[in-house]
């Protein structure tokens, strides 16, 4: 289920706002001032959110500058009574996804929500399952098969998979595993990220011990490298 966070301090924009995106079938968090917003932003892991720039203790635009450095995948949607094109471009250049101004039609900015996570969902991937080597990956059924042969993975190992595959030819520091797959508030080691690692070689390289897909940068993390599979 899509996750969205919702940062809004008027109180009766934010009730409004957050039944019709359950409504529309969304996990909803909230927050109405910006410092829980931050919050939020790092340890609930939305993947859109939905963001007014006016709010007490941080703006948007501080929120959304912050989020940026640790996660440029996440969809931004700023909200602000301000109609000042200056806001609207600051808005943008910062890393904002989209722009709508107060008083604004609900109808619309549900289209845009959706438009959004229509966007990240492509940019992610898209497809429903992915290929390397004799595995394949089913993201909707959240199944590895090698070969065909379904094999077991744990709640946390087809994660970590799917987020190498899904920043496939990125290097990827232990820290930064660490917070996307168990998150701000788990207070894990280097230590956990490499015993999963070595777990995941174990069940979808040939030679655990001379991986092909999931290498070791030495002093840095891990990098997945796959040939990109053909088009079907």
């Amino acid at each position: 289920m899509t996750k969205i966070l919702l940062v809004e301090d008027d109180r009766s924009i934010l009730l409004g706002l957050e039944k019709n995106l359950r409504f529309e079938g969304f996990e909803v968090v909230t927050a109405q001032d910006g410092e829980e917003g931050l919050r939020l932003a790092f340890d609930a892991q939305p993947d859109l959110i939905v963001l007014d720039l006016m709010l007490p203790k941080l703006n948007g635009f501080e929120i959304c500058r912050a989020v940026r450095k640790r996660n440029p995948a996440v969809g931004i949607l700023m909200l602000t009574a301000k109609t000042m094109e200056a806001d609207k471009v600051t808005g943008l250049d910062i890393g904002a996804d989209d722009y709508v101004t107060k008083p604004f039609s609900v109808k619309e900015l549900m289209a845009r929500v959706r438009a959004l996570v229509r966007k990240k969902t492509a940019l992610e991937g898209g497809a429903e399952t992915y290929c390397f080597g004799t595995v394949e990956v089913d993201f909707v059924g959240r199944t590895v098969r090698i070969d065909g042969k379904v094999i077991e993975t744990s709640k946390k190992e087809f994660e970590l998979l799917g987020l190498f595959i899904k920043n496939k030819g990125r290097v990827l520091a232990r820290d930064q595993i660490l917070n996307k797959v168990w998150g701000y508030d788990y207070y894990g080691t280097p230590r956990t990220i490499d015993n999963f690692v070595q777990k995941l070689r174990e069940k979808v390289e040939k030679d655990a011990a001379n991986p092909e897909f999931l290498k070791t940068v030495r002093g840095v993390g891990y990098l997945f490298d796959a040939p990109t599979p053909p088009a079907k």
